[in-house]
């Protein structure tokens, strides 16, 4: 071959691999390159009560140790968190308070990831339901079931009737923001056990028949929850058997939830420390995240 077609044979051949590598490469770059991520959602996505608190919003009362930094920390994402206490599904596309933007405004069309837990506070379900039913507790001395007899089906029908179709709205806003995105909907963990225990009553003063009541309330929501998720094409990640024994009536350590008296966070009846790790290891895991 002469020299000169040797030298094209050569030229080509050392072209051919330097794009194969520059190719490689440019996929290796792209695999690794860290997620756009949007954490959205309530008080149990914000950690109200948890500490460090975010002092960049503290009108939302967000723990930089919540289950959204915990997950950015695990993989390496871009953290935008607009979570934010006492967030309804309403807050997603308006303002919950003077300067904070909806939360949706932080999903872009390059969002890789979102994360929310949402609907607790829509008609006031949990704080209600807590406030009514240990207040009823306390006056009848832990005795019967005062708040099912007073409130029977009450915030079940609040919740089919007005919080599903705003969580399926609120989730449909957010597709439509980040279509290709994958979007992660946090059940709540477990508030109250299954059944009374005597010993918890000085620490969540519910009655031994309203006990069961609560604990199906909450179950009735996460379905909702769930529904709603499915819908919507998000992935649910659900807490019903991982969080069972680490509802607020168990030990400081084993608790993944605070009481309602006498607990470790500066907010009762929301995720400690503990919980929000444990939320961020599911979610992680629910999204193939590792």
């Amino acid at each position: 071959m002469p020299l000169h077609g040797f030298q094209r044979v050569m030229s080509t051949t050392v072209a051919t691999v330097g794009a194969l590598a520059l190719g490689v490469a440019g996929t290796t770059a792209h695999a690794s390159a860290p997620l756009n991520y949007a954490a959205l959602g309530d008080s149990y996505s914000a950690a109200s009560g948890v500490l460090p608190v975010d002092l960049t919003n503290l009108l939302c009362l967000r723990s930089t140790a919540n289950y959204p930094h915990l997950i950015a920390a695990r993989t390496g994402a871009r953290l935008k968190d607009v979570t934010c206490g006492a967030a309804q599904t309403k807050d997603f596309t308006q303002s919950q308070y003077p300067g904070v933007a909806p939360q949706v405004n932080a999903v872009t069309r390059d969002t890789d990831l979102v994360t929310l837990t949402i609907g607790g506070n829509d008609n006031g379900t949990f704080i209600n339901a807590m406030l009514a039913c240990g207040t009823a507790g306390v006056l009848s001395g832990g005795k019967g079931s005062p708040c099912k007899d007073r409130y029977g089906t009450s915030f079940d029908d609040a919740i089919d009737a007005n919080t599903y179709p705003a969580l399926e709205s609120a989730l449909r806003s957010v597709r439509a923001k980040a279509p290709n995105a994958r979007v992660a909907v946090l059940g709540y963990p477990w508030i109250t056990p299954p059944t009374a225990d005597p010993s918890c009553f000085v620490r969540l003063p519910i009655a031994s028949g309203d006990v069961p009541y609560v604990h199906a309330l909450q179950a009735h929501l996460n379905a909702v929850v769930e529904r709603a998720a499915q819908e919507t094409g998000a992935t649910y990640v659900d807490f019903a058997q991982a969080s069972a024994g680490h509802d607020a009536c168990q030990p400081t350590g084993s608790r993944w939830i605070e009481p309602l008296l006498f607990g470790q966070n500066i907010v009762p009846v929301h995720p400690n420390a503990l919980g929000e790790q444990r939320m961020a290891e599911r979610a992680a895991i629910g999204l193939g995240l590792g």
